[in-house]
C-alpha cells in the first residue's frame, strides 16, 4: 500500500496583506502545489475579503494554479470576472446554487476546472448527484466567513462519504478540506479521504516560517 498523495493549497486569506506578494513566493519556493483565494461577500458569510483584482495580483506573482472559492450568495454572476482574473479552479458553494449545472458548465466554457463545496450544515445528500460531474468537492471544516477556527472532527464522516463516492464515480476527483487544518487535523483529514489540504494560519501564520510549515505538513504519512 502507497502513502497517500496529496496537496497542499496555502490561502491567502491568512496572509499578511503589506507583504502578500513576497509570501506567496516564499510559500511558491516552499513547496505549495498551488493557492487557495476566498472571495466573501459579507452576505453569505459574515464577513468581507476580496474580488477579482487581488486574484488577479497574485495570478501576477505565482506560476502555481489559483481556487477561487466563491463565498458569495450570487456567484454566477462573477464567474467570468474569476475567470478573466487568472482562476485555474472556481468552486462555487451548493447552498447558493438553485441550478448547479448550468453553473458547472459555465465554469468548464471559461476553461477553468470546477469545484463545489460543502458547508458543515449542509448534508452529504445535496451534492451526492454532483460528485461525478465537478474535479473537486471542497467540504468545510469550520463554519465559513473566519479564518484560524478550530476543526470540526465531526465533518469527517462526511469528508469519508464523498470520498467513497468520488473513488466509486470512475473520474479522479478531489477532496478538498478547508478550516482549521494543521500538523494535528491533516492526519485524520487525509486518513479519511481528504487530499487538498487549504492551509491558512497554520501556514502564514506559523513561528517556524512558511516553508518549515508546509514543510511540516509535507511530512505527514497516511498508508
Amino acid at each position: 500500500m502507497s502513502e497517500t498523495e496529496f496537496k497542499i493549497a496555502p490561502s491567502i486569506l491568512a496572509a499578511d496583506f503589506t507583504r502578500l506578494g513576497d509570501q506567496i513566493r516564499e510559500a511558491e519556493a516552499g513547496g505549495a502545489d498551488l493557492f487557495h483565494c476566498d472571495v466573501m461577500d459579507g452576505h453569505f458569510v459574515p464577513n468581507i475579503s476580496f474580488g477579482p483584482m487581488i486574484v488577479e495580483a497574485v495570478h501576477r506573482v505565482t506560476k502555481l494554479p489559483l481556487d477561487v472559492h466563491l463565498m458569495i450568495t450570487d456567484p454566477e454572476k462573477y464567474l467570468d470576472m474569476t475567470a478573466h482574473a487568472g482562476a485555474s479552479m472556481i468552486i462555487f458553494h451548493i447552498e447558493v446554487s438553485p441550478k448547479p449545472h448550468t453553473t458547472i458548465d459555465h465554469i468548464r466554457a471559461l476553461g477553468c476546472r470546477v469545484g463545489i463545496a460543502i458547508n458543515p450544515e449542509t448534508p452529504y445528500t445535496a451534492i451526492r448527484d454532483l460528485i461525478p460531474d465537478v474535479d473537486r468537492v471542497l467540504v468545510m471544516t469550520v463554519h465559513p466567513g473566519f479564518g484560524g477556527q478550530r476543526f470540526l472532527h465531526e465533518m469527517l464522516p462526511k469528508v469519508r462519504q464523498i470520498a467513497d463516492a468520488a473513488k466509486h464515480s470512475g473520474r479522479s476527483i478531489e477532496i478538498g478540506i478547508d478550516g482549521g487544518v494543521d500538523q494535528e487535523t491533516i492526519y485524520p483529514a487525509l486518513a479519511n479521504g481528504g487530499n487538498v489540504m487549504i492551509a491558512g494560519s497554520s501556514v502564514f501564520r506559523a513561528m517556524e516560517g512558511i516553508a518549515e510549515a508546509i514543510a511540516r505538513l509535507r511530512a505527514v504519512k497516511v498508508v
